[in-house]
């Protein structure tokens, strides 16, 4: 275990000791904020150095997943309490326009679309993956805690061993962020769609990975298919179990109303059949999940905790829950079992990503009803009944 991960371990264990439960919100992207009509898809890390990197689509014009999106970042060196300004730190290349769903005007607009942020713990290093309009995936790289980024590269030909599988129209990364194995490697779950140009449907999902510090990526196997009952897997998010196994919780549109979960050794091969687990609902909603090195198996999860149901309050199969009700759950076995939970919004929430600070307290950014807000919270304020 290198210095700075044995250090993160030690401070992060002290949260097993009681304290005060803390919960602190603060906005991070407000609506409207630098003329943007809308901030989505929260993506969040705290790098080596403990600087938390908070970053999102930027929809300048509209709140469509397809128009002018631009990728902002915003930087936290107080552990989420302050940020510096906004920083528009994605696509910095050659404009690539285009938008399938529109018959004119649509050419003219660039979607740069899915940041992902991958911790390198080995080199310090920030790998940064997005998507442009769907259709081409490019890299990037900061080694000074998020200040400066390299050029981009283009790693679409990634994605071309998935064709095997289906012939995909759609490629999408994350959202969210990556992982980093024991090994070195670095993991991002990504989806693919494979019906007409544009369309986010059918789809199913795998990883790619890097084995030498986001150098080159490799596409691993389908990890869950769009087969039986598996309906449309997409939106995937990844941690690392106590024995470094990489777990997958995926967004579907399926009759059990549930997120499906599926393990690898290694976050590239061997997946395990996925099942739907019962205690993670499906409100067909981008979730979150963290490992927390307060102890082994420790593990907490972001979502809204709401189901599709009809008048009588009965779940209706396959069917979108109201986004809202965000809610925390926590599991110490791994996620096997989830038996704490708090509702940490419950008003309008949606998409979230989960990050630990150093003295292990939680940061959850989120999409709230004023736009992308940040919560701070310990571990006591989850497992405190309010």
């Amino acid at each position: 275990m290198s210095i700075t991960r044995l250090i993160f371990s030690l401070l992060a264990s002290l949260c097993l000791l009681r304290a005060a439960p803390m919960l602190e919100t603060s906005e991070v992207f407000p609506t409207k904020m630098a003329g943007i009509a809308l901030y989505r898809i929260p993506g969040l890390i705290v790098t080596p150095k403990g600087t938390v990197l908070a970053y999102c689509e930027a929809r300048r014009n509209t709140g469509a997943d397809w128009g002018e999106i631009e990728v902002h970042l915003r930087r936290s060196t107080d552990g989420g309490k302050t940020w510096a300004p906004p920083q528009n730190i994605a696509h910095h290349g050659p404009r690539l326009e285009g938008n399938p769903h529109k018959k004119s005007g649509g050419e003219h607009e660039q979607t740069v679309n899915n940041p992902v942020a991958i911790v390198d713990r080995t080199t310090g290093a920030i790998e940064f993956l997005y998507c442009i309009n769907y259709a081409r995936c490019f890299s990037m790289r900061s080694n000074d805690d998020g200040l400066t980024w390299s050029k981009p590269i283009d790693i679409t030909a990634t994605f071309e061993p998935f064709r095997r599988h289906y012939d995909w129209k759609v490629i999408a990364t994350g959202p969210g962020h990556g992982v980093q194995l024991k090994s070195g490697r670095l993991v991002v779950p990504v989806w693919i769609a494979f019906g007409k140009e544009g369309d986010h449907g059918p789809s199913a999902s795998a990883t790619i990975y890097s084995d030498d510090h986001g150098q080159s990526w490799h596409a691993g196997e389908i990890a869950v298919p769009r087969e039986g009952e598996y309906g449309n897997p997409n939106e995937t998010m990844i941690t690392t179990l106590s024995d470094d196994r990489v777990l997958l919780i995926n967004r579907n549109v399926s009759k059990p109303n549930r997120k499906l979960l599926t393990t690898s050794a290694d976050g590239a091969t061997g997946w395990t059949k996925p099942i739907f687990h019962p205690q993670l609902w499906e409100p067909i909603c981008m979730a979150s999940i963290v490992a927390h090195p307060a102890q082994p198996g420790l593990l907490l999860y972001s979502a809204p905790h709401t189901l599709g149901r009809d008048a009588a309050g009965q779940e209706i199969p396959a069917k979108r829950g109201l986004r809202e009700n965000l809610t925390i759950q926590v599991s110490r076995d791994d996620g096997q079992t989830w038996p704490v939970s708090r509702t940490l919004d419950p008003g309008k929430s949606a998409y979230s990503d989960l990050a630990v600070l150093p003295d292990g307290t939680v940061l959850c950014l989120y999409e709230a009803v004023t736009g992308l807000v940040v919560a701070r919270f310990n571990l006591d304020w989850v497992q405190t009944k309010p």
